[in-house]
């Protein structure tokens, strides 16, 4: 990307080239990343249609440079996900409507529904019927127009199919010389190729029309599913988890579009049967009922295992379920389990979990084995059945009755053999289509939780009358009770109380996020809210603040003023189009929650919910930003603020004091103080925090927070040093590795040679060569005996069956070698990519989307474990049995070679120009599925944040993009090999044509030879288009093992253990920290980001690190548990380099409480004590001293209480205070506290520090925080500025000197914190 610099007319122009470009930059909703030129599928004649022609200037451009995703034409309208979901919609609503008697009418306010208004895919309504819509209902009622079509195909594909051995009848009596006119030879090949060449354009057509189907359907059901978890009520939250819901579009939605491939089999199978059934009756009469009877038996025996494979499956998905929620909690918190050093415990626990998936998908593979080999028998024991029972009815076995039997029993071979996958997958979109059904029927938020208006009644903009609600409305205590409020436009009212108070659930009920038990609540105008735990999309700064809308320069400036971001934006390698990782993973606290108050001031709305968003940021930076934001940017709007900042109470017009659910007390800051308890004890432990920090005199600080200089001087100061930073700077999160070119041998060798199979793949080859072998020896015996009236119809038949049978151990060999290879594979690469990705480096996380590293883990193990085991088994199967059949032809009319050469050669330049194209959009495609993942991860744990927005459509419509982009390249691609196979039949056809007229040319040596090769010639093109389908399956299948084994050879991160150089037992005994020059930077090409720090932690001292929001606290942290690797200099701990030694060695030592607490799901017990080291007596006992014991005893369940996914069942500070009772358990000689008590009130900070104080005296303990009293009390501290120590001494000496960064810090927080004359106008 080109350099950028600022001036003084410019905040940072986009760095964007095209209109497309800007648009998406400016309104956060993205074009289509394919061609804007409409699809020639579109705009084709009937002939192009038919023959697929309209797509020869795609794969032309193909062939001359590597495919880009742009260069992939747009989808037909009716292709399109917003028809699509339009369609399942209204089928969905149409069901709904019938069961609730037509009482469900959904508005719309502005055009644009609301998120209060409920979901067209609402799911349990109060007092209506309790019958469900049916997903599977809603798909027919959309679909069944293409579905028919596609059926007609296959119907006709199925009747032509029958010509063959029809015509291999008159063809072989017409051989023995019984010819019915002349030219009859030439008249029957002709119209042999006449009716191949119908049945190839039916099956093409059949087959991807069913693949139109699939990807429609799966457009519909990805934008349903995103839809719904948009919608989902805090009950639904709890049931399926973003793991499971990211399984629901990778896994479920995946399975349902690759379902219509194999649908019309279910009925054509038996038609084809039907047909074959009656051939061979008008062949050899009563001698087809044993044969139909062994069909029928087969066909009994095939159901107890299709129920048998539905269950194994069921148990796999759900045991897939559980593995993806577990995968998906792990790599959102994967930086707590580095700092704690727990890697061990939870990389045990997904491969416990993978175990269990194993297991299930080791039976269900093997069920489907087992119909493989009777599949693959049954054409082979039914016709020496019907050959016997020829002999026993004293029926003569002729050339033209024992090829014809052969020839029809040929023809549905490859239908019957496919009746295995078409089980399996009726089984998997069983399962599939249930879990859909569930959860899209699942608990929505309720919509009359509050009455959203738009104009303005009365007096009042917030209003809530007698309200009780409840997360959990079985709890019979309720989480907010009788509240009762009414605010006026242009108030500003504060929310206070202890930790679990109530006050997040407020604003939450103020958004209409909890279920309404009683009362009303009504909300007039826009609302924007800012989070406590701070949601930032994986994109730019600047995309991030516009939050979808278009960008308006004077406002934007203002919004980045209000929310003091213009020195941190000043400070980004690419200004504000610098693009934020994952979650904000490269930004501090700090500057993720001013980023959210800055989309919430741009956003221009009427009432503004802030959930306590200073707790992250300086005294300096939140009085700023109270008096700059809240009462000056939004001096004209309603806000309602939750915070522990008693310093600002006295500015507002209203305080609501919580305690347990309920607004205890209300009313002005004067007022109260004299009121009740419960406010006058929060403010005497802010003012015991201040009497701490006394100054005398308030002083207006240094710092460009208080020029009046405008923001484009400001960011215009260093514009050419950033110009140079940024020619050597890269985003955070690049584009996807994609491989280009021919792959080659490579991923197929890797899927061998890493789970070390290559024995098992060797056997599995000579099996099916022997299989194929013994096949040949069975068909030439007949050829060859069957006029032979020196041998008896018994023995004929009796040593075809031999042979025959003798064929079906190395087939059930064969199989048995497939499915050992598959599960080697499955579990070599699956715990092998777990591995590498616990020992991947943070900065892997921070700049790899969430999603990409998912879609691995799921689509792609999911490819891995259920299609490449028999995709790879198919593809040496019918590679093996092609070059079998053209052995046979050519043995018995070797003057076919001249055709079939250099059609094989054709054949062979046709594949090579196919793939040059279809690799590449198989490759793209395989990028293209990540993004979806990602983007509905984000939006599901964004939720609340997007509703309360009124941006719901916005998202909906950039999911539609994303599933467009997906379903473009996944139609191109299908469509392409459809192109290639359609050729390819076209060929055979012409090879069996030339066997024809050879035959009749040159007459073979007997006339069943003559139908021996025609029987061979009969089956060449079904052959060839089965091995074709199938590699060209497994290529497309192979880029899963391609793109896990990527991930097999992450960079890692150093070892855990170092053999040689582990401290002692002991270590650290002292506590002692050194510095020695310590430079950090993220990223080999970023500048320094700590620059050559020198001091000493003196061991058992309290050390504090103070700086403003982004001066490089949280990178020293990081850099002392090795997150991040010095560049230079060294840090020593009791005379140990903590480079020499594991990183589990130095992490497991250490405490800390993070700045942004974690909890899992499980329970109180394993959040608490992970590695279950400690006893109940210790758990209590730190329970009570981190002030949680009373909370949790009031449980039935106690220590085995539920945390939900997340910790989302507890307050933030509640959060906080576990992650203290975690250092409490492990007792660390060294403790660091990032920000640790940065969420709870003055009160129970002043308790959780006598707490730390009194358990860690002797300890080092290391305190990064923005209240000073958390630090005041230090006995040294470190004073960070822009990443280089500024001072480092004793408080007291620091504070003696006016000039001293510490002394200005202690006064603003003194001042700012002390400062009564806090008006609105200020």
């Amino acid at each position: 990307m080109e350099a950028h610099s600022y001036d003084d007319t410019n905040l940072s122009e986009p760095l964007l080239h095209t209109h497309e470009e800007q648009h998406s930059k400016t309104t956060g909703l993205p074009t289509s990343h394919t061609s804007s030129a409409p699809s020639p599928y579109l705009t084709a004649n009937w002939l192009s249609l038919l023959t697929l022609s309209w797509l020869n200037p795609l794969l032309s451009l193909g062939n001359t440079r590597t495919l880009k995703l742009a260069d992939v034409p747009h989808l037909a309208p009716e292709d399109q996900a917003a028809a699509l979901y339009e369609s399942f919609t209204t089928a969905w609503m149409e069901q709904r409507n019938i069961m609730s008697g037509g009482r469900d009418n959904i508005a719309c306010l502005d055009g644009e529904k609301s998120q209060y208004e409920g979901s067209p895919l609402q799911g349990n309504v109060p007092g209506k019927s309790q019958r469900k819509p049916s997903v599977t209902r809603a798909l027919v009622k959309c679909f069944w127009k293409l579905a028919l079509k596609t059926g007609a195909c296959a119907l006709t594909r199925a009747i032509t199919m029958t010509s063959g051995p029809l015509v291999l009848l008159y063809f072989i009596n017409y051989t023995s010389g019984q010819q019915v006119f002349p030219g009859e030879g030439y008249v029957l090949v002709i119209a042999l190729f006449l009716a191949k060449t119908v049945e190839s354009l039916a099956q093409r057509h059949w087959y991807l029309g069913c693949r139109r189907l699939g990807m429609q359907m799966r457009s519909a059901i990805t934008a349903a599913v995103f839809e719904k978890e948009l919608s989902l009520s805090s009950i639904g939250r709890r049931n399926h988890s973003v793991g499971e819901i990211v399984n629901y579009i990778a896994v479920d939605a995946y399975r349902l579009g690759e379902f219509p491939w194999y649908m019309h089999y279910i009925w054509s199978v038996p038609v084809q049967l039907t047909l074959a059934v009656t051939i061979l009756f008008c062949t050899v009469g009563l001698a087809t009922l044993p044969g139909l009877a062994v069909i029928l038996l087969t066909v009994l025996l095939n159901t107890p295992l299709a129920r048998s494979l539905q269950k194994c499956q069921t148990e796999f998905m759900d045991a897939q379920d559980k593995r993806l929620r577990a995968t998906t909690e792990v790599l959102n918190s994967m930086k707590i389990l580095k700092l704690q050093a727990w890697e061990d415990r939870f990389r045990e626990h997904l491969e416990h979990l993978r175990e269990e998936e194993y297991e299930w998908l080791s039976k269900a593979q093997s069920k489907r084995s087992y119909g493989t080999i009777l599949y693959w028998l049954s054409p082979i024991i039914v016709a020496s059945i019907v050959f016997a029972s020829c002999i026993w009815l004293n029926e003569p076995l002729s050339a033209s009755i024992v090829f014809t039997v052969l020839a029809t029993f040929k023809i549905i071979q490859e239908p019957v053999r496919i009746i295995p996958e078409v089980m399996a997958s009726y089984a998997q979109v069983s399962v599939s289509l249930e879990r859909l059904n569930r959860f899209l029927n699942e608990d929505e938020l309720p919509p009359d939780a509050v009455q959203r208006t738009f104009i303005h009644k009365g007096d009042f903009i917030v209003k809530a009358s007698e309200c009780n609600m409840s997360w959990n409305p079985e709890s019979p205590k309720p989480t907010l009770k009788n509240v009762n409020i009414s605010f006026k436009p242009r108030e500003k009212i504060a929310i206070c109380g202890h930790v679990g108070s109530g006050k997040s659930s407020l604003l939450l009920a103020l958004l209409g996020e909890i279920p309404k038990q009683s009362g009303f609540v009504e909300v007039a105008g826009d609302v924007a809210y800012v989070s406590q735990n701070a949601w930032i999309q994986t994109m730019t700064v600047r995309d991030n603040i516009l939050f979808g809308r278009h960008f308006e320069k004077d406002r934007y400036q203002k919004a980045i003023r209000a929310s003091a971001l213009e020195k941190d934006i000043q400070g980004f390698p690419f200004g504000d189009l610098t693009e934020i990782g994952e979650r904000g993973l490269n930004m501090s606290g700090g500057q993720k929650q001013r980023l959210q108050l800055a989309r919430a001031v741009y956003s221009d709305a009427d009432i503004y919910l802030l959930d306590d968003p200073f707790s992250a940021v300086d005294a300096h930076t939140a009085a700023d930003l109270f008096n700059n934001c809240v009462m000056g940017a939004l001096a004209e709007k309603t806000v309602i603020l939750v915070t522990h900042q008693v310093e600002f109470l006295p500015a507002v017009d209203c305080i609501l004091v919580m305690r347990e659910g309920e607004i205890q007390q209300s009313g002005r800051y004067n007022d109260l103080l004299h009121a009740g308890e419960t406010f006058e004890q929060l403010v005497n432990a802010h003012q015991d925090a201040l009497s701490s920090v006394s100054f005398g005199e308030t002083v207006r600080t240094d710092d460009d927070y208080g020029e009046n200089n405008t923001l484009q001087k400001r960011l215009s100061r260093r514009a050419s040093s950033k110009a140079n930073a940024q020619s050597e700077a890269m985003q955070l999160v690049q584009e996807e590795k994609v491989e280009t070119g021919d792959m080659g041998f490579k991923p197929y060798k890797d899927y061998v040679t890493v789970p070390k199979g290559v024995l098992l793949f060797m056997l599995m080859t000579l099996w099916q060569i022997l299989f194929v072998v013994l096949q040949i020896l069975s068909n030439f015996w007949l050829a060859s005996e069957v006029s032979n009236s020196k041998v008896s119809g018994r023995l004929l038949v009796g040593i075809y069956a031999a042979l025959s049978v003798a064929s079906g151990v190395f087939v059930h060999l064969r199989s048995n070698f497939i499915i050992r290879l598959g599960l080697k594979a499955s579990k070599a690469f699956s715990y092998g990519m777990i591995k590498t990705l616990f020992r991947a480096p943070m900065s892997f996380f921070d700049s790899t989307p969430t999603g990409r590293i998912l879609s691995r883990v799921s689509t792609d193990l999911s490819i891995l474990d259920l299609d490449i085991p028999f995709c790879f088994g198919f593809v040496i199967a019918g590679s093996i049995e092609l070059l079998g059949v053209l052995f046979v032809i050519a043995k018995v009319t070797w003057e076919i070679l001249l055709v079939a050469v250099p059609m094989l050669y054709i054949a062979y330049r046709l594949e090579r120009y196919y793939v040059r194209s279809g690799q590449e959009l198989m490759r793209i495609n395989a990028t293209t599925k990540a993004p979806i993942v990602n983007f509905s991860g984000e939006a599901m744990q964004g939720a609340a944040t997007i509703r309360a927005f009124r941006m719901v459509e916005k998202f909906k419509k950039k999911n539609l993009v994303l599933i467009d982009n997906d379903s473009s390249l996944y139609f191109h691609a299908n469509a392409s090999l459809e192109w290639l196979i359609m050729r390819l039949e076209f060929l055979s056809n012409v090879v069996l044509c030339a066997t024809g007229i050879l035959l009749v040319i040159f007459p073979a040596a007997s006339s069943g030879f003559a139908g021996l090769a025609l029987t061979y010639g009969l089956s060449l093109s079904t052959v060839q288009v089965f091995f074709m389908q199938w590699q060209c399956k497994l290529v497309s299948y192979i880029v899963s093992v391609e793109r896990i084994n990527q991930y097999l050879w992450l960079p890692s991160e150093a070892p855990a253990i170092v053999e040689g150089s582990r401290p002692p037992k002991e270590w650290p005994t002292k506590g002692t920290i050194i510095l020695e020059d310590l430079k950090i930077r993220y990223q080999p090409t970023s500048p320094l980001v700590l620059c050559g720090i020198t001091c000493t932690f003196e061991g058992g001292k309290r050390v504090g690190v103070v700086g403003r929001t982004g001066s490089g606290k949280t990178t020293l942290i990081s850099a002392l548990f090795r997150l991040v690797e010095p560049a230079g200099g060294r840090i020593i701990i009791d005379d140990v380099d903590i480079t020499s030694i594991g990183l589990h060695d130095l992490r497991s030592r250490l405490g800390i409480i993070p700045q942004e607490p974690t909890l899992f799901r499980g329970t109180v017990r394993s959040n608490l004590d992970p590695l279950n080291q400690y006893s109940d007596d210790a758990l209590w006992k730190t329970l009570d001293r981190c002030q949680l014991k009373d909370i949790i005893q009031e449980s039935p369940l106690q220590l085995e209480a539920t945390v939900s996914d997340e910790g989302e069942n507890w307050s933030a500070g509640q959060r906080q205070l576990f992650c203290l009772g975690r250092v409490l358990l492990k007792e660390s000689k060294i403790l660091v506290l990032d920000e640790a008590t940065a969420c709870v009130d003055s009160q129970t900070d002043a308790v959780l520090q006598k707490i730390i104080r009194e358990e860690f005296m002797g300890c080092t303990v290391i305190t990064v925080a923005h209240r000073i009293p958390t630090v005041i009390d230090s006995d040294m501290v470190l004073a960070l500025k822009d990443g280089k120590m500024i001072e480092y001494d004793v408080p007291s000496r620091l504070l003696e000197d006016e000039n001293s960064l510490f002394a200005n810090l202690v006064k603003d927080y003194w001042t700012h914190a002390n400062h009564t004359g806090i008006s609105k106008n200020s």
